[in-house]
């Protein structure tokens, strides 16, 4: 019989970026039955290499935790790939990165709608290929559900949870999926009572572990501030302030009605993302999150998605009830323009504030939101590091992050939002052996080069899923 105690693949003699509580570098990391058997010296790992050991001269090259993209519509972006939807934002001139209205997600150069079980998991699976190669393990889809049973493209419907379960339980997919629960349009209308309705009568499928699961509930509260659409606390240069996409007859009867979604996703147990971008909303949601946190202390792991405006008091607010924040470094590079053009120059100073969220000790994620963005987290981290944008205008200097903050953003935060960071998120013994492996030394490349570093191998509980 073999010896059980020899490692299954060994990564030695370079550079392994453990993401751990002090951000240690190693030199190698031994895997063995899929998880992580040892980190430290190449000489360390002699005693776990037998004669079946793979062992992986790495030659400098980085090994960083499996990339987890912490808000990616995988289904939608199989359907889209490689049409993104900033592309089409930026070939335009403007409009919403999601439609033309800020409440369709039908863009421009859509598919046709998917029909059927086999149209989506196709979709599916040529993400799941798409991110293997991208050294992504782990993304949340952030909205399938009822709300979308007759939606325009067919990419966000409850079927989706039923097809992503099937494929998990046949071992098809090539990384972690967390679900939310979506009982309103995507980027549109939602009431109170559709939610209510949702949580009561459907019946989401079975997890299964290690490969899928329906973790909570996604509401849009908003839509965006460039196209007038998030709700905002500043007048719009025309006068305007928005409005909350939530139905009711006011301000007030909107606020009131999504209070009480936030109260009775969390009543329900769930954890719950919500759509939040203009200073208003990012205000209200995250004193509705907070306040139902207080009523039972849950670890909910609540968050608000995107965040475009939140100011110092809201992200005191967050930090205090541990509301996290998951943003997309990407779009103020792209986008801050029109945020000025909507909304004037003083409205920058609150806008897209990772650095600002970090130091007020609110956990950030850093995402993609594909097809809106591309889904290599090169881009998205060279994106947070430098703020720069394509023309080359650094945008929101002040709120640059440090590598490593960036990194841990795209790696051990978005596993506290999965509520698995003691499993995966970081290269430590004991934990699943998540791996990307970089064509290149992540210190030593300029950030704004990051993009042009090849992953070289996807390594998913152990089993390489990814090679150049």
């Amino acid at each position: 019989m073999p010896d059980v105690s020899f490692a299954d693949l060994v990564l030695t003699g370079g550079r392994v970026h453990t993401v751990d509580g002090r951000d240690r570098v190693a030199e190698a990391v031994a895997v063995r039955g899929g998880r992580i058997a040892r980190v430290g010296a190449a000489e360390e790992m002699a005693p776990l290499t037998g004669p079946a050991t793979r062992v992986v001269r790495l030659g400098g090259r980085s090994v960083l935790p499996g990339i987890n993209d912490s808000h990616l519509h995988g289904l939608w972006l199989g359907a889209m790939w490689p049409n993104l939807l900033m592309d089409q934002l930026a070939g335009s001139g403007g409009g919403h990165p999601h439609g033309g209205d800020g409440h369709s997600h039908e863009p421009p150069s859509a598919p046709s709608r998917l029909e059927t079980a086999d149209d989506r998991r196709r979709a599916i699976l040529r993400t799941a290929d798409l991110l293997a190669s991208f050294g992504i393990t782990s993304y949340t889809e952030p909205g399938l559900g009822p709300g979308e049973d007759d939606g325009a493209t067919g990419c966000f419907g409850s079927a989706a949870l039923y097809d992503y379960a099937d494929l998990a339980a046949r071992g098809l997919l090539k990384a972690r999926v967390t679900a939310l629960l979506l009982f309103g349009e995507l980027d549109g209308r939602s009431t109170a009572q559709d939610l209510l309705d949702g949580l009561r009568d459907f019946k989401p499928p079975a997890g299964v572990p290690g490969r899928f699961r329906v973790a909570g509930v996604k509401i849009f509260a908003d839509g965006i501030p460039p196209m007038r659409t998030a709700w905002t606390d500043r007048p719009y240069t025309d006068g305007s302030h928005g409005a909350l996409l939530i139905d009711g007859r006011s301000d007030d009867r909107r606020e009131e009605a999504l209070r009480a979604m936030i109260d009775a996703a969390h009543a329900a147990g769930h954890q719950i993302g919500v759509h939040a971008t203009g200073d208003a909303t990012t205000r209200v949601v995250a004193d509705a999150l907070a306040a139902a946190l207080r009523r039972d202390e849950r670890d909910a792991r609540h968050y608000v998605i995107h965040g475009d405006l939140l100011s110092p008091r809201t992200l005191t607010v967050m930090s205090a009830a541990g509301i996290g924040l998951n943003t997309q470094a990407g779009i103020p590079v792209a986008t801050e323009p029109m945020l000025a053009d909507a909304l004037g120059e003083a409205a920058l100073r609150d806008a897209w504030p990772t650095r600002d969220a970090l130091d007020a000790g609110v956990r950030l994620c850093l995402s993609s939101d594909s097809p809106v963005l591309t889904p290599d987290w090169r881009a998205g981290l060279a994106a947070a590091v430098t703020r720069r944008g394509l023309d080359g205008s650094v945008r929101g200097e002040a709120q640059r992050l440090a590598l490593a903050e960036a990194l841990r953003a795209y790696t051990i935060t978005p596993a506290w939002q999965d509520g698995e960071e003691d499993v995966k998120g970081s290269i430590e013994p004991g934990k699943v052996a998540d791996l990307c492996v970089l064509d290149g030394d992540l210190y030593g490349t300029d950030p704004q080069d990051l993009p042009s570093v090849p992953v070289r191998m996807t390594v998913l509980d152990g089993e390489v899923v990814y090679e150049l």
